[in-house]
């Protein structure tokens, strides 16, 4: 008999600690850590040295929001976006895709056209809402979508409203492509066009729409408080873009004139976004992410700045549209508590088409078949770690579709000068200059000696990489996939060369 009590008296204490490790266990760190809120901030035409953390010397316009972000988590000094104007970028941030795969080859799109995100590929935000995030765009779209008179149903023509009508229906706008919510405009010129979810709701003066998406992205976080379900904050800025038009309150506080002070406004949304963050008890849980679409444009009236001290690509050659660095190196700064060492820094090369696979790397998620071609994960670096990959190099792209190649040090470009609008452009290169350009970046940032002549095995390499990442239609290791425009030129100066001969 008492070894029988005995035995039971031990089934006892094994039941009884089996109940109480059920009850313990969700209580310590067992679990998988929650997945963070994700903010993606693209301002638009912000050049690298437009942060001043980022030029110290030559940077006079004071970015406190983005120095403070900076200083709490990590500045990527090489970080690129994917072309060097406005629509490619924002494809590639979206698919992790190259837009050149498209049929933009060159230049931007204009709306009142279909979507050129196909409705049947994946998108970062379709991505993280069918892995339990909610969604939200706030800003600038500029990848195409039609109006629809609501009646009728028919398009809207370009030619005939200088500006979308209030009423009208947008079937294949950013809700259709993985947003729960969308406010903002398609581009600069239909500024005015605010829309709402899928439908133009109003006319507002321009000058109210950096304001206005301040106003929006701070009142979305608060809305997020208390809510078990992480959200993704995409938020592509249209400032410093023209037009330029700072606020009355910003009005006159850099000293430098009206892009200046738009900077300075734009700068204050980061500000904004924090507070909002901190205030709502988020700041530990997201992953805060803060860049730009290309590089300054012209219209800020560099020259004039630079007389003033201020150099919009700090020591960078070019600004926005060419295949020079100052095109398409981009400000590029990440803070994530506890994941990324305040005031720490990264030289490893990454490029904004990046974004989509590190976001799946973040949630431990495979990204999507049809999606991702050309896009690594940079989580790594993060923690300061080498960033694995399975590409080669990262390509650079031009406004007017001049290409370039990047692989550690080696940057190859395959245009005679800017392929962009500084001066030279390939129009009034002249006649003796090489057919391309070979620089080492790491010895020569403001691509000032081209040894595209003297490293012929160096420049043999880099093109062969090129012309098998565009034949392969990805860059990463994966299933070949296929181009969306099958007619893909690598020189194109040679091709304008040979038009120009047939005449």
């Amino acid at each position: 008999m008492p070894a029988v009590v005995f035995g039971g008296m031990k089934h006892l204490w094994l039941i009884f600690a089996v109940c109480i490790s059920s009850f313990l266990l969700p209580h310590f760190s067992f679990a998988a850590p929650p997945r963070p809120n994700i903010v993606f901030l693209i301002c638009d035409d912000l050049g690298y040295g437009d942060v001043h953390c980022l030029n110290p010397e030559h940077g006079k316009i004071a970015t406190p929001g983005a120095d403070r972000l900076a200083s709490q988590g990590m500045i990527f000094t090489d970080a690129h976006s994917g072309s060097s104007v406005c629509s490619p970028t924002r494809y590639g941030v979206m698919t992790g895709r190259y837009s050149w795969r498209t049929k933009l080859q060159s230049g931007v799109v204009e709306g009142f056209a279909p979507s050129l995100i196909a409705k049947d590929r994946p998108t970062v935000a379709s991505f993280l809402k069918s892995s339990g995030y909610h969604t939200a765009a706030i800003g600038k779209w500029h990848l195409n979508f039609e109006y629809l008179d609501p009646k009728s149903g028919k398009p809207y023509s370009a030619k005939d409203f200088d500006t979308p009508p209030v009423g009208a229906k947008i079937p294949d706008g950013p809700i259709t492509r993985g947003f729960d919510r969308y406010h903002g405009f398609h581009h600069a010129r239909d500024m005015e066009a605010v829309i709402e979810g899928d439908t133009v709701i109003e006319h507002d003066a321009v000058i109210h729409m950096l304001p206005r998406l301040q106003r929006k992205a701070v009142e979305f976080i608060d809305s997020r408080a208390g809510k078990d379900e992480p959200f993704f904050l995409y938020l592509p800025l249209g400032s410093p873009h023209t037009p330029i038009v700072p606020a009355p309150e910003w009005q006159g506080r850099s000293g430098l004139g009206d892009y200046g002070d738009f900077v300075m406004q734009t700068d204050d949304v980061v500000v904004a976004v924090s507070e909002a963050l901190e205030r709502n008890g988020m700041t530990e849980n997201t992953l805060f992410i803060f860049t730009s679409d290309n590089g300054c444009s012209k219209a800020a009236g560099i020259d004039k700045l630079a007389e003033q001290g201020h150099l919009v690509s700090a020591n960078l050659r070019g600004s926005k549209a060419d295949i020079w660095d100052g095109g398409h190196r981009v400000p590029f700064i990440v803070r994530w508590p506890g994941k990324t060492a305040a005031g720490s820094k990264s030289d490893q090369l990454i490029c904004l088409v990046d974004f989509f696979a590190t976001a799946a790397d973040i949630i431990g998620q495979p990204v999507p078949a049809g999606s991702c071609e050309d896009s690594v994960s940079f989580l790594p670096a993060l923690s300061g770690e080498k960033i694995v990959s399975t590409r080669h190099g990262v390509v650079h792209h031009s406004s007017s579709g001049h290409f370039a190649y990047r692989q550690g040090p080696w940057k190859l470009a395959l245009a005679r000068a800017s392929g962009g609008w500084s001066s030279p452009t390939e129009a009034k290169a002249p006649a003796d200059w090489p057919k391309g350009q070979l620089y080492h970046m790491e010895d020569d940032i403001g691509e000032s000696t081209n040894l595209f002549e003297s490293k012929p095995e160096i420049v043999s390499q880099l093109l062969d990489f090129l012309q098998a990442d565009i034949e392969r239609g990805r860059s990463t290791a994966g299933p070949e996939s296929s181009n969306d425009f099958p007619d893909i030129v690598l020189w194109k100066s040679e091709k304008g060369k040979k038009a120009k001969k047939k005449k």
